[in-house]
C-alpha cells in the first residue's frame, strides 16, 4: 500500500533537497538573508501578489489582497506590503497599489523555471518542433500550502506512480471525487488513494492496482489531508 506514517523524517527531507535542487533553492530564498526573512503572514500576502500577477498581469488592490489572504483589516495588510516593499521583497515605480512589482523577478524566473522545449511522443513517432516556452517549476510544485510524501509500495503503479516516487500534495480537508487524495483512516493509517463518494455517507478509497479491492469506510471514519499535485522521480 502507497502510505506513509507521521511527517518525513531529516534524512528523507534532505535527500528530496538534494535529489530536487529548485526545492533547495526555494528554501535559500526564503531564509537567506534580512531581505528574505519574511513573517508567515508576509510570505504569504507575497505568495498572493505574486499569483495574482501571473494571473493578471498586474498588481492586486490592498482590498483584493485582504480577501485573498483573509485579512480584514485594512490597516494590517497596508503594513505587510509597506514592510515588503521597504525589504526589497516588492517595489513600486509611481502611485497606486496595481503598480506593485516583484522585485528580483529576473533571477526568480531563471533559477525557478526550465525551457519547455516542444513535445515528444510516447506512442507513434511525431515531429519534433521546438518551443520557446517556459516550464515554471515552482508555481508547479512549491508554494504554502504544497509538501512533500514518499510512496511506499505499489498499490498506484496503474496511476504511473511508484515506489519510492515522491509525491506533492495540496493541502486540503476536501477533496472532489475521482482526487488522488492521502486520507487518514481511523486517525492511524494514512494512505495515497482515489477517492470514491458513495452513497449512504460511504468513502471508497480506490487502489490503481487491479490485483489489489478497494477499501469502504464510513465517512466518518476518513479524513482528508490533501490532494495530489505533482510526482518527482529521478532516473539515473
Amino acid at each position: 500500500m502507497a502510505a506513509w506514517s507521521g511527517l518525513p523524517n531529516a534524512r528523507f527531507c534532505l535527500n528530496v533537497l538534494e535529489k530536487f535542487p529548485i526545492l533547495r533553492w526555494k528554501l535559500y530564498e526564503n531564509f537567506s538573508g534580512n531581505k528574505r526573512m519574511l513573517t508567515t503572514q508576509q510570505k504569504r500576502v507575497l505568495d498572493f501578489i505574486r499569483a495574482f500577477i501571473s494571473r493578471h498581469g498586474h498588481a492586486p488592490t490592498l482590498r483584493e489582497i485582504g480577501e485573498g489572504v483573509d485579512i480584514q483589516s485594512r490597516g494590517a495588510v497596508h503594513r505587510h506590503v509597506q514592510t515588503l516593499l521597504d525589504r526589497g521583497v516588492l517595489k513600486r515605480s509611481r502611485r497606486g497599489w496595481r503598480t506593485l512589482e516583484l522585485a528580483d523577478t529576473t533571477d526568480d524566473a531563471t533559477a525557478a523555471t526550465l525551457p519547455l522545449l516542444g513535445k515528444i511522443a510516447a506512442g507513434r513517432p511525431i515531429e519534433a518542433i521546438p518551443g520557446h516556452d517556459e516550464v515554471n517549476v515552482a508555481e508547479m510544485l512549491l508554494g504554502t500550502d504544497r509538501y512533500a510524501l514518499q510512496v511506499e509500495g505499489d498499490s498506484m503503479i496503474d496511476a504511473g506512480i511508484l515506489d519510492g516516487d515522491t509525491v506533492i500534495i495540496r493541502r486540503s480537508e476536501t477533496a472532489d471525487d475521482g482526487d488522488i487524495v492521502v486520507a487518514l483512516v481511523d486517525n492511524e493509517e494514512v494512505t495515497l488513494k482515489r477517492l470514491r463518494h458513495l452513497s449512504g455517507r460511504r468513502i471508497k478509497l480506490v487502489a490503481e492496482n487491479r490485483a489489489m479491492a478497494p477499501l469502504i469506510y464510513p465517512d466518518e471514519r476518513v479524513q482528508i489531508q490533501g490532494v495530489l499535485a505533482g510526482q518527482l522521480r529521478v532516473y539515473r
